[in-house]
């Protein structure tokens, strides 16, 4: 079985909330985190596949339509492998969100499905975001969850940002593999 971790979109890879955005409805409203390129390129070479699964309520709400959506994951997919760093691919739900459907975070729809599709071993895999939902998703999909941010006491681990996260994460897989 492969390996991936699944990160959520918005304040993992992506400024939202900022000075400068506030919500990323267009390609160029989208600007990566520091270090989150080259967090994402050192994650690619111990997992099989890194994915970002996000809710984009925007949809549902009529903020912008789902064509745009894939236009700003294409641009994130397109920019992220400028820099040599690989999203095998990206999932959202367009819902509401009040909607109560099964594929909106908390919910593990969204990751249980491409680990399935791809024939991910969740138990061997991450889950990165940074709230709650994130982490809950992850932990109901069977996945080790990482936080990103000041604290959450129902995360494995804690830390300011991508990059950070992916040091700890890469330390836990080498110390699986006797590397250490």
């Amino acid at each position: 079985m492969k390996t991936a971790v699944f990160l959520d979109r918005d304040g993992v890879i992506n400024e939202v909330l900022t000075n400068r955005v506030k919500f990323v409805n267009k390609p160029r409203d989208l600007y990566f985190l520091p270090g989150v390129p080259v967090a994402i390129k050192n994650l690619n070479e111990f997992f099989d596949y890194i994915f970002v699964v996000t809710n984009q309520g925007g949809v549902g709400l009529g903020y912008m339509k789902e064509e745009q959506l894939q236009k700003i994951h294409e641009y994130m997919i397109n920019e992220l492998k400028k820099e040599g760093a690989i999203i095998h691919e990206a999932v959202y739900c367009p819902h509401k969100p009040k909607e109560g459907c099964d594929c909106r975070k908390p919910n593990a729809k969204l990751i249980q499905d491409l680990a399935e599709r791809y024939d991910v071993d969740l138990a061997n895999s991450y889950m990165v975001g940074d709230t709650d939902t994130d982490i809950i998703a992850g932990k109901k999909a069977g996945t080790r969850t990482v936080f990103i941010g000041g604290s959450d006491p129902l995360a494995d681990a804690v830390f300011p940002d991508l990059y950070a996260a992916s040091e700890w994460i890469i330390g836990e897989v080498k110390k699986e593999d006797g590397n250490d």
